[in-house]
């Protein structure tokens, strides 16, 4: 069963600045200057939407956003957000179920694959991929340890927390750097947060 973090919505975003100040807020957001204008775009496990205000203050218009998060209270906060003049199509369903024809300019992918393990990463990574337009980006903001004994710590303490009450199938952190190597992705723009802890990355789908 998918993991679905309707249990944790209404306190998700608190316990995030609670334990990370701004950090995960501002890793997210310091990806956005890679979404071109007028753009066909995908946001894959968006939780409560913020980040969907945060795109319009970059492009108030223009944008065509296809919103995929499979909790409903989560989707339920995000269609309260305000989104601009752009448009959102927003779908409750699990990213990989997607059915429609679209190919997307960019996506965007933030704390998505932490989820998973390391074979349901390959099964969610794939049709992502195969969404994102040749030379596309793909913006993907999620944890990596450098080995730090407080980040191995924080790490297994979410880990235990976010299986208990949202049922995430991940025991460990999966090899998420090693699925965008695999595909042949080039990094074009790369930062860390929160003592390294927190890695935002911006690939380029090879053409």
């Amino acid at each position: 069963m998918a993991a679905n973090y309707d249990n944790s919505a209404w306190f998700y975003d608190r316990l995030s600045r609670l334990v990370y100040g701004k950090a995960l807020m501002l890793s997210q957001v310091y990806l956005l200057k890679h979404i071109p204008k007028n753009s066909n775009i995908l946001i894959a496990g968006g939780g409560t939407g913020w980040i969907l205000e945060e795109i319009g203050k970059v492009h108030p218009s223009g944008l065509t956003i296809t919103y995929a998060e499979i909790s409903s209270n989560m989707m339920a906060l995000s269609k309260k957000r305000n989104i601009g003049g752009n448009k959102v199509i927003f779908i409750n369903e699990p990213v990989e179920n997607i059915e429609n024809n679209s190919f997307f300019d960019l996506v965007f992918t933030p704390f998505l694959f932490d989820n998973f393990t390391e074979q349901t990463l390959q099964q969610v990574f794939a049709p992502i991929h195969n969404k994102l337009k040749p030379g596309g980006t793909w913006l993907n903001t999620d944890f990596r340890p450098t080995g730090k004994w407080w980040q191995t710590f924080l790490l297994k303490s979410m880990i235990v927390f976010f299986r208990t009450i949202c049922g995430i199938e991940a025991r460990r952190l999966p090899d998420i750097e090693r699925q965008f190597e695999q595909h042949q992705y080039q990094v074009i723009d790369q930062k860390s947060f929160f003592g390294e802890f927190i890695l935002s990355t911006a690939y380029q789908k090879p053409i």
